[in-house]
């Protein structure tokens, strides 16, 4: 096994194999694991908010699906991946309060799946799978060999996308 590349909130990171990305406590942000099953090249992101064009201070690419998703495919570009290959799986988004609401800044977490989809199918990366939504956290590990995304859970079973 490579090295263990951590990735932060409002944050991104690319890697070759045999390096595994890992972020932790996803909630209502998203994570977007992005990769090319030949070359290995791995890509995730851990985004906070759906649209950097509603927010002033959006100088931190990372922060927002629409600009975080386009540096996140330049970046694996200049190590490699090739375009029409990369493939995305996609988790977090969590609605972390209790109560239902209809009130967008309570929404943060749906909006962010929303975004983050909308954004993909953009740039024609097509989804895999995911793991959306609900009301826990998630930590998450993409292995670069294999493009396994594993989802760690509080209180729930290991999953492997």
């Amino acid at each position: 096994m490579g090295e263990m590349i951590k990735v932060g909130m409002a944050d991104l990171q690319v890697c070759k194999s045999p390096d595994v990305l890992t972020t932790l406590g996803l909630g209502s942000c998203v994570g977007v694991a992005l990769y090319d099953p030949i070359t290995k090249v791995s890509g995730l992101l851990h985004l906070m908010l759906p649209d950097s064009t509603k927010i002033r201070n959006n100088e931190n690419l990372a922060k927002f699906a629409d600009t975080g998703i386009q540096e996140l495919i330049r970046q694996m570009l200049l190590i490699g991946a090739n375009r029409s290959r990369i493939v995305a799986k996609i988790a977090g988004g969590a609605q972390m309060f209790a109560m239902k609401s209809t009130n967008d800044l309570l929404r943060v977490g749906e909006r962010n799946i929303e975004a983050a989809k909308e954004n993909l199918i953009k740039s024609n990366i097509r989804i895999m799978v995911e793991d959306t939504g609900y009301n826990y956290g998630r930590t998450v590990e993409l292995h670069a060999e294999t493009g396994n995304f594993v989802i760690k859970s509080v209180g729930k079973p290991l999953k492997t996308l």
